[in-house]
């Protein structure tokens, strides 16, 4: 793995991990009843995942240009970040929108 394709992989496993941990904020946010706060930190977990999926996509860009792109442990490992943090992301919108309707009760 040369050095642009470990910066890439590092760019996953950030963007990946800053969007776990604003959605992880965003549930917080929520549960205090600041729905503000809850809506902005969704709103930076998805900037995050746009990173993250640009980097994605300049990995898929340059496959297809015919630079092959070994697959290393790191890579598998950056792209679970991405996936996880996807997940959770959707997740932490389905416990922000609960704690909006328990609290309009």
């Amino acid at each position: 793995m040369d050095e642009q394709q470990q910066l890439v992989v590092m760019q996953l496993i950030m963007a990946g991990g800053n969007a776990k941990g604003a959605a992880v904020e965003a549930i917080s946010a929520a549960k205090a009843g600041d729905f503000t706060q809850a809506g902005t930190k969704l709103k930076e977990a998805d900037q995050f995942l746009a990173e993250a999926h640009q980097a994605q996509t300049d990995m898929l860009t340059a496959e297809a240009s015919g630079q092959h792109q070994p697959v290393s442990l790191l890579m598998v490992h950056g792209q679970d970040h991405v996936m996880t943090a996807i997940t959770f992301r959707d997740l932490a919108g389905e416990i922000v929108a609960l704690h909006e309707q328990i609290a309009s009760r």
